[in-house]
């Protein structure tokens, strides 16, 4: 019995104890088929194209709110483009503007000093299609595209009244230059005169003291200097002034002087003695009538008188284309 005891316990010890060069670890457990994990495989087999589907939304929907943020961004920055280039045209073309634009286009070559001047801004002036305010504008309701548009035509059109501006400037800065040219020479050749009106009319004036106030006038003319017609202008008026003034005096005078002469041309003739013609009556022989006998010459003779020779007092007294010797003589 021991022995069977013992081989007994050799026997269950030889059972227990693992055969050498096996794995000490115990099998995995094999679920059977047809158990609950035929579930579970079901299931992964439409969850993956729904997770598929929601990602392609929410990137679908994440690029259109990028994308329309982007587009108010790029709306807003042309906008805001389009109201500054709108702006500077504005500037350029405004009712202030456009009014110098024509002033200057009114301006003819012959009153400049330099005649291309002119030809440049008529040039200018077709390019820009006319003198006009611009009535360009923007607006929040248009769209990109629209607003990028009017951004171009506003800066074309702004490049184009910018050579008006500038030729503009140049056509009035050469018409001033001329007017104040003109000026100059005005008042120069007004000095000349002035000059040789205050020499010729020494002693030949009523009141010297105009003369004085022409040689002031002279003086005060060519201390004028600066860039402005206008002061130009004045002194030759100033001149013109006492120009007249010394002509009226000298005028005065020599209506004076011919006063003068007349007068004494007049008194000089009332002192002489003049030729008075008086009638007497004459007898003549066998007959009478009215005689003419000068008074400073001898008186006819008297009637009744004695001793008187008629026939001779006549013939020494008749004019001799009229009157005979034994004929009668007419008288007057």
């Amino acid at each position: 019995m021991a022995d069977q005891g013992e081989d007994g316990n050799t026997g269950l010890q030889s059972v227990s104890d693992p055969v050498e060069g096996e794995s000490s670890d115990l099998p995995a457990i094999v679920p059977e088929v047809g158990g609950d994990s035929s579930g579970g495989g079901h299931r992964s087999k439409w969850l993956v194209p729904v997770i598929v589907a929601v990602v392609v939304v929410i990137a679908a929907v994440a690029g259109l709110v990028g994308w329309r943020v982007l587009e108010s961004r790029r709306h807003d920055a042309a906008l805001d483009s389009c109201s500054r280039a709108v702006k500077v045209l504005q500037g350029k073309t405004g009712p202030a503007r456009i009014a110098v634009y024509r002033e200057a286009s009114g301006v003819r070559e012959n009153q400049v000093k330099e005649a291309q001047a002119v030809r440049a801004l008529a040039s200018s002036v077709k390019a820009a299609g006319g003198l006009r305010p611009q009535t360009v504008q923007c607006k929040a309701s248009m769209s990109t595209d629209a607003l990028n548009a009017v951004v171009g035509k506003a800066r074309q059109e702004s490049g184009a009244y910018a050579a008006v501006g500038r030729d503009a400037r140049a056509v009035l800065a050469s018409r001033d230059a001329k007017v104040l040219d003109d000026a100059k020479a005005a008042l120069n050749a007004k000095k000349d005169e002035a000059a040789r009106l205050l020499d010729d009319s020494d002693g030949k004036v009523a009141d010297n003291a105009t003369r004085d106030g022409l040689q002031k006038a002279i003086d005060r003319a060519g201390q004028v200097k600066g860039a402005e017609a206008k002061t130009y202008r004045d002194a030759v008026n100033d001149l013109q002034v006492a120009i007249d003034q010394v002509n009226a005096s000298v005028q005065a005078k020599s209506r004076a002087d011919q006063l003068a002469a007349q007068q004494a041309a007049s008194s000089n003739n009332s002192g002489r003695s003049g030729y008075t013609p008086s009638y007497r009556p004459s007898y003549g022989r066998g007959g009478s009538g009215g005689g003419y006998a000068p008074a400073h010459e001898s008186a006819a003779p008297q009637s009744g008188g004695s001793g008187i020779n008629w026939d001779q007092w006549v013939h020494d007294h008749q004019t001799p284309s009229q009157c005979r010797a034994g004929e009668a003589c007419p008288i007057g």
